[in-house]
């Protein structure tokens, strides 16, 4: 089980979380849930409404778009992100391809921190945007 300090250290390392202050990551570090899943075991269903977000601990998982794995993604990575943010259902089924620790975080606690504290939006936006703007850019490439 990670301690505040440990999952406030972790936080620093994911994408979502960079530009975000260590005095509001650890406002989030107490927000997460540890959570286990054995390797085969679904953490997301494409199609389900998306009330959560993963950021892997540890092991790897499947990412699948209508049957077709599209992503690998292990440890420092997020899941269920756009869910989370846009209250669409779930693009992709999510399953572990190797037993499976990570930190969940709900999506109350997450509106509920961003309404509170406007530079852990700021952070998330600056990163989406980036991602966003990178996938243009490989999509243009082609």
């Amino acid at each position: 089980m990670l301690s505040t300090v440990e999952r406030v250290l972790f936080l620093k390392q994911i994408d979502l979380f960079r530009s975000i202050p260590g005095e509001y990551l650890a406002e989030i570090a107490r927000i997460t849930r540890e959570i286990a899943f054995n390797n085969g075991e679904v953490l997301m269903q494409e199609g389900d409404l998306g009330d959560y977000l993963y950021l892997i601990v540890s092991g790897t998982v499947s990412v699948t778009v209508k049957g077709r794995e599209v992503a690998r993604l292990s440890q420092r990575d997020c899941v269920g992100e756009m869910a989370i943010l846009d209250s669409e259902p779930r693009s992709a089924t999510v399953t572990a391809t190797q037993n499976v620790v990570a930190l969940q975080i709900d999506r109350d606690d997450f509106y509920r921190i961003m309404h509170e504290r406007t530079e852990i939006a700021e952070g998330i936006i600056k990163v989406l945007t980036h991602r966003l703007r990178a996938r243009l850019e490989t999509v243009a490439a082609k």
